[in-house]
């Protein structure tokens, strides 16, 4: 299937089916996807949590508006990122470069993300969020449904999964076998309304 396919076929999934395991070689090859998006400065911010403790996520749906794709999906994941990750050994990040370009790009990357905490979060959730839009992609491709969710309580579902200081929860994602389809598109806004040319 084409990409563009892909990306009109996507659609959020509420209802899963509860008895579809997917197989820890089928997980690590969605994770393998998503670690592929790219990244300021090859940062790779994000980090994965799987849920597969089955209290956990029920713990975790009383914290979202008890949504039931929570508990019912093959796969939850809670899409996190390390908002200090450009501090954090940053030479690591272009360990089979040479040297001089080590020394260059970790220079440059301190240099751009020093003392600015609003563009170390921004950085950090932009670079989650594509990685979850690989993931779902990647999932639509293996035959499977995807639900992005935000409406959680952050705070107690940080507490939950023991979040890291200086990480932040981008999105969960519930994956699995849809049992009923999405409801139609509410409405696309046209083109003409969110493309200017030069300037707004």
């Amino acid at each position: 299937m084409s990409v563009f396919n892909l990306i009109e076929k996507r659609r959020s999934i509420k209802h899963f089916d509860p008895d579809h395991k997917m197989s820890d070689q089928m997980f690590q090859k969605l994770i393998k996807a998503a670690i592929l998006a790219p990244t300021s400065f090859n940062i790779q911010h994000w980090r994965f949590v799987r849920v597969v403790d089955e209290q956990q996520r029920q713990n975790i749906q009383n914290a979202a508006w008890d949504q039931g794709q929570i508990s019912a999906a093959s796969e939850l994941i809670i899409v996190v990122a390390n908002t200090q990750a450009w501090s954090d050994n940053p030479r690591r990040y272009w360990k089979n470069a040479p040297n001089e370009v080590q020394d260059m790009l970790t220079n440059m990357l301190q240099d751009f993300y020093r003392d600015k905490a609003w563009l170390q979060r921004d950085e950090a959730i932009r670079s989650g969020a594509m990685a979850a839009q690989n993931l779902m992609l990647a999932a639509e491709e293996m035959g499977y449904n995807t639900s992005p969710m935000i409406g959680i309580e952050f705070d107690k579902v940080a507490d939950l999964i023991k979040l890291p200081k200086n990480h932040v929860i981008v999105m969960m994602l519930a994956i699995g076998k849809g049992t009923k389809p999405a409801q139609p598109r509410g409405g696309q806004l046209s083109v003409d309304e969110v493309v200017f040319e030069n300037t707004f």
